[in-house]
């Protein structure tokens, strides 16, 4: 068996497997991140539906399982990554990070929320989640409990971005690495720049350079996109590698598709700041011994994101502790909800129907009609609201039974599970995600 999860139990199971920059040497981040992992190839006989959620610094699935023995969906999803990517299944198992239940929501909704990223707060990486899962949807290995949980997951990166105002402080990994590299930059406003890649993390480099001042910047790509891209953000397009290099003072690249070697270099010995953010790596490693290149890769970057964090951090993982505890109150007591909406609602309906036979005219009977579900809506609110806080509780049986007694409300069995504490201790949640 590989790996061990912690586990607290869900309506549905919901498991995380992930390698990331915090667990693995980025040698075996760059192996796996080489490959595709098709969400749909992690399926399987105990694993209904998953989103491959693969970055820069960190390759993960989120699972639906159909058992709670979910160590063996583990096992399985880590020999798949394993295979694919061509790495021992043991060294993939040995840096690993196994959550199920309300630990691998939280942990999803922390990552969604640029809480685990490099760079605290970085920016992309909604964008990218958001992207993954949109990629098993269409690829049909999604399940309407991972559509519920990914779509909480983007409403909770918002939510903490606007609270924690960690957007304001432009905590993006690119930015990040120029804030790096500004202290070898004399002046970025006379700065020749090349940019070599043209997906999102382009366009995002393109942006944070100009708000730095940069003027002179050129973009190149061996895709044939460079014009297109250039035109788009009115810069200047370069058609051949070497010589785009040879003009530039900075380079950065940020592409899966080609990498920069010694021999696209010009050997004019000339001081050149070159700043990979590709992973697999964009820039050869003989690059960096060539006479006047200085190299900063994401290995570098990461030597040096032990700075202070920032004040609101903590503030934010609180946001996201809480949120997934109201996302797992509100699945538990939806079987309830729903039960004693179907009470109300179809008590509704004979009434409106009466309404509207007794009514005097169209517009008084659409009145009345108004006025009655205004009437259940405010009636249905509360009941719905506590339902969800004993759910929380670990008390969502009460809920029922008291259904039940009073209305004679019949509702699936609740599951059986533990209190799901908000707001829980810094060092708990810390534990959980180490």
């Amino acid at each position: 068996m590989i790996g061990q999860a912690r586990s607290v139990r869900l309506p549905f199971m919901l498991l995380s497997v992930s390698v990331s920059h915090r667990t693995a040497g980025f040698d075996l981040l760059e192996r796996l991140s080489g490959v595709e992992h098709p969400a749909a190839a992690m399926l399987g006989e105990d694993i209904r539906g998953a989103v491959v959620v693969s970055t820069c610094n960190r390759v993960e699935a989120y699972l639906d399982v159909t058992t709670e023995l979910n160590a063996q969906a583990a096992d399985a999803v880590l020999r798949r990554i394993a295979e694919t990517a061509g790495v021992p299944a043991e060294e993939l198992a040995a840096q690993a990070v196994i959550d199920a239940g309300q630990e691998a929501l939280r942990h999803l909704f922390a990552v969604t929320a640029g809480l685990e990223s490099l760079a605290v707060g970085e920016d992309e990486i909604a964008g990218q989640v958001r992207r993954a899962y949109d990629t098993a949807r269409a690829g049909g290995s999604t399940t309407p409990e991972l559509d519920r949980a990914f779509q909480r997951a983007a409403k909770v990166s918002r939510e903490v971005r606007a609270a924690a105002d960690l957007g304001h402080h432009g905590r993006s990994l690119v930015q990040f690495a120029l804030g790096l590299a500004s202290h070898r930059v004399t002046d970025w406003r006379a700065a020749r720049v090349l940019v070599v890649g043209t997906g999102n993390y382009a366009a995002t480099t393109i942006q944070a350079l100009r708000g730095l001042g940069v003027a002179d910047l050129t973009v190149y790509s061996a895709t044939g996109r460079a014009d297109a891209f250039a035109e788009r953000y009115a810069i200047r397009p370069a058609h051949d590698l070497g010589a785009a290099l040879a003009a530039a003072e900075v380079v950065v690249t940020c592409t899966r598709a080609y990498t920069v070697t010694a021999e696209h270099v010009p050997g004019d010995g000339a001081r050149r700041l070159v700043i990979d953010l590709g992973l697999p790596r964009n820039v050869a490693a003989e690059v960096a011994r060539l006479p006047g290149i200085e190299l900063l890769d994401l290995e570098i970057i990461a030597a040096h994101t032990g700075v202070p964090e920032l004040v609101t951090e903590q503030d934010a993982r609180t946001l996201v502790r809480d949120a997934a505890g109201r996302f797992v109150a509100e699945q538990l007591a939806a079987p309830a909800v729903v039960a004693l909406r179907r009470h109300v609602f179809d008590a509704l309906d004979g009434e409106i129907a009466r309404a509207e036979a007794r009514a005097g005219s169209p517009e008084a009977a659409a009145e009345t009609v108004e006025a009655l579900r205004h009437l259940a809506g405010v009636l249905l609110h509360t009941p719905s609201e506590r339902a969800r806080a004993l759910a929380a509780d670990g008390r969502v049986a009460d809920f029922e039974a008291a259904l039940t007694m009073l209305f004679g409300i019949e509702t699936a069995e609740a599951a059986s599970v533990a209190p799901l504490p908000l707001s829980a201790p810094p060092e708990a949640s810390q534990a959980a995600g180490a």
